[in-house]
């Protein structure tokens, strides 16, 4: 029997005190291996899927899932991985890139808000409104965008502010049935290096790559200051955070899908349960058609 993904040793505790340095992007349990880390991704996605029709039936809760990280720290190969073989009527994936004129002409809350799962449904977040207390924190010039009236956008508070508009949120989206699961995916410098050069390496994912990607990397102090920053006020009881060591994708991916089948089997899901009449019914039915000349 492998052993359990003990997923607590990867939730963000809030506090004063948090720091991001604390969480090695390459911790490894002891005596963890690739093999044995695949038997315990087969074991979860199994489970997601029959923990994903519960979900599906008893059309009470829906699972948000937030993915967050530096470029190259798996965010595409971990949606992949983990929700394959989930049943695609219940489960929707959106990426979040550059807002458009219509999603800049809203709250920085909205155009996410109108993708959240439906009940019964698995939303899965590439990215999301983190970014407006991330890229939007490293590049300030980007509120000007935003058309927030000047006396709001030159607010020494501003960010403070989203991350209470953030919390508030979260704990409102959870007090109505859609349970939040906040993912940071967490990559070395030096392994994003390695991976970014991989990319420039094989011509099939060349069109990964912009020349963007290195100008960011060059803030890469700053990303983790933001990330930090909204680490510590954000992490919630309601939306907890989850640091991933992501330098080994393969373990990345194997605690991700731990923490999601932990987060629907606290929910104790159930199928519906069918009246004695309508039981009486469908015997009826069952008798009927056994008695169907084939």
């Amino acid at each position: 029997m492998p052993p359990i993904v003990d997923t607590s040793d990867y939730r963000a505790k809030a506090s004063a005190r948090f720091s991001l340095a604390s969480y090695a992007p390459d911790f490894l349990p002891s005596r963890m291996t690739k093999e044995v880390a695949g038997k315990l991704l087969t074991q979860s996605r199994t489970q997601l899927r029959e923990l994903q029709e519960r979900l599906y039936a008893q059309d009470e809760w829906s699972l948000l899932v937030i993915l967050q990280g530096m470029d190259g720290s798996g965010k595409d190969s971990t949606i992949e991985h983990v929700f394959s073989g989930l049943n695609p009527q219940g489960c929707e994936v959106y990426s979040f890139k550059i807002p458009s004129d219509e999603e800049l002409d809203h709250d920085f809350l909205w155009r996410t808000t109108v993708r959240l799962p439906r009940r019964g449904h698995i939303g899965i977040f590439n990215r999301s409104y983190y970014e407006e207390v991330v890229v939007v924190h490293v590049h300030p010039e980007l509120l000007d965008a935003q058309r927030l009236p000047k006396e709001l956008a030159t607010r020494k508070t501003i960010w403070h502010e989203r991350y209470e508009d953030i919390v508030a949120h979260e704990r409102h989206l959870t007090r109505n049935g859609t349970v939040v699961r906040k993912i940071f995916l967490n990559i070395s410098r030096d392994e994003q290096r390695r991976r970014m050069l991989k990319r420039l390496e094989e011509p099939e994912k060349l069109w990964k790559f912009s020349a963007s990607d290195i100008e960011e990397r060059r803030l890469w102090d700053k990303y983790q200051e933001a990330y930090e920053s909204l680490l510590r006020a954000t992490s919630s009881d309601e939306a907890p955070w989850f640091i991933v060591p992501a330098d080994r994708k393969w373990w990345a991916r194997t605690v991700v899908a731990a923490i999601l089948v932990d987060a629907l089997s606290g929910l104790n899901l159930q199928f519906p349960t069918v009246a004695p009449s309508e039981q009486d019914a469908l015997g009826r039915i069952r008798k009927a058609l056994e008695r169907e000349q084939l």
